[in-house]
């Protein structure tokens, strides 16, 4: 039995524990989120250095050409006279070049092999040319110190490099013309270029990620549907999951759970079957050797042997004990929620119910030496009605009776009541025997669970009681009693 109890409850924390979906594993929505961003900020950052680049070239190309016109503008104010230069280049001139901070121009005019004319000589040189060709400008990278700071701070600047030939015809000489430019402009200006293209483009990658977000999310929607159709079921309920307007792969994984429940509820069955079977193949033939213990007993008293005597006793308790047992498991399997499901579910006056049951158990609690009785039975008038098993009902109404009558001792008395509170009617079994520890009180509604070993209960009864309230939508605790016993209460929803 305690299998059939395990197995029940198998599919919904099976499926909570399956390996690789534990609580502790990555998310999916943030895995496909994560490798779906992470290409887009790669090409993001891609496309920025790139942007960065071209705008540098672009920016140079503009600077560079500006710097050869510069250059030549600059030749042409140096002017060959007889074996010298005639520089005419006015102070003016000079002041007009040099008159941006934040952009400044160097220049010079030198003779090589190094014998300076004009300008600033702190002009950086041009690299090793071999034999450069007159009037091809050629331009390259270098620094220079600031002449407008300390002299220390130096400046990356972009430089042009002209040489030009003067003198005469038999006696030819080269002049270098440099001009020198900062590379602060051409910064800027790709700087700007790189962010009026990445604003844009940071744009449309945030709104490409709302996009994929929200792509995610729905894709993934049947996944959340189905963990939510599972996790609301209750343990035992073994019926298919349907989802048929989901993706293929979530059906896929839908027939593969209702594969796995189809089995399991084909195991629980089988083992409910044979437990039925057993137990009924049983009652009968423990029904047979209890009442044959009984004869014996009766004639083992007329002066037999008192040692005889005491083991046929011994016999007709465990052959009680037994059919007790066996009935007990029949009123479970009847409680088990497909059973109890596929019993009809009505209208009944659960006050009139009460009266019966405890009318029933009077001679018997009689022979225990109990007092049993109802509550205001004669002065009930109103009828207090629920709805469901009529017959499971008064099976649990039974066993309360019958739990009480077993531990609450010769002496005692058991009082069967209810009335309405609420929305609920309110059924007890109070009793004035030892009571119950606190700490028993919720593990004595386990199967095969006992709070004494006294008596020749079977651990059943409460755990009967629990399955069958539970399932007609109510509740049933202990309560403790004072000065002394204790009261087992259900509540179950009313009806008009």
């Amino acid at each position: 039995m305690p299998q059939t109890s395990w197995i029940s409850r198998l599919p919904l924390g099976a499926l909570r524990r399956v390996p690789g979906l534990s609580p502790g594993s990555r998310s999916l929505h943030r895995h496909l989120l994560l490798w779906l961003l992470l290409p887009q900020l790669v090409l993001w950052l891609a496309a920025a250095s790139f942007t960065y680049q071209l705008a540098d070239s672009y920016a140079n190309r503009a600077i560079d050409a500006s710097l050869s016109t510069a250059s030549r503008a600059l030749a042409r104010q140096v002017k060959p006279s007889g074996s010298g230069l005639y520089i005419d280049f006015p102070r003016a001139a000079q002041d007009i070049i040099e008159a941006d901070p934040d952009d400044r121009v160097y220049y010079m005019v030198s003779t090589p092999p190094g014998e300076f004319i004009l300008g600033n000589s702190q002009v950086p040189p041009p690299p090793p040319l071999g034999e450069p060709r007159l009037g091809q400008p050629y331009l390259y990278d270098g620094k220079i110190h600031d002449p407008s700071g300390d002299g220390r701070r130096e400046v990356n600047v972009r430089v042009v490099a002209l040489y030009l030939a003067y003198g005469e015809p038999g006696r030819p000489q080269r002049m270098l013309v440099q001009v020198a430019r900062s590379r602060a402009s051409r910064e800027e200006l790709a700087g700007q270029i790189l962010i009026d293209t990445a604003l844009p483009l940071s744009g449309l990658i945030v709104l490409m990620s709302i996009i994929v977000w929200g792509g995610i999310r729905g894709g993934l929607a049947p996944l959340a549907r189905l963990r939510s159709v599972v996790e609301s079921r209750a343990p035992n309920d073994l019926a298919p999951v349907r989802l048929e307007a989901a993706p293929e792969e979530v059906r896929g994984l839908a027939r593969a759970l209702n594969a796995l429940l189809a089995e399991v509820r084909e195991n629980v069955d089988s083992q409910k079957r044979f437990i039925s079977d057993a137990a009924h193949q049983l009652r009968t033939p423990l029904a047979g050797l209890k009442s044959q213990t009984e004869l014996a007993l009766a004639s083992a008293a007329v002066g037999a042997d008192p040692e005889l005597h005491a083991r046929l006793q011994r016999v007709h308790e465990s052959a009680t004990r037994s059919a007790h047992l066996v009935s007990q498991l029949l009123a479970l399997a009847r409680a088990e929620p497909e059973a109890a499901m596929a019993q009809s579910r009505t209208r009944f006056d659960l006050q009139r119910l009460a009266r019966d049951v405890a009318a029933e158990q009077v001679p018997r609690a009689l022979a225990a030496g109990i007092d049993l009785g109802s509550e205001d039975a004669d002065a009930v008038s109103a009828s207090l009605c629920v709805l469901g098993n009529a017959m499971l009902i008064r099976e649990a109404l039974v066993n309360l009776i019958d739990n009480a009558i077993r531990y609450a001792g010769r002496g005692a008395s058991i009082t069967v009541g209810v009335h309405a509170q609420g929305a609920d009617a309110v059924l007890f079994v109070e009793d004035t025997g030892a009571g119950l520890p606190e700490a028993d009180r919720e593990r004595v509604f386990q199967r095969f669970a006992r709070a004494t070993h006294e008596g020749n209960g079977c651990g059943l009864g409460l755990a009967i009681v629990r399955e069958i309230v539970e399932r007609s939508s109510g509740s049933v605790v202990l309560e403790p009693v004072q000065p002394q016993g204790l009261r087992a209460v259900v509540r179950l929803p009313r009806v008009g």
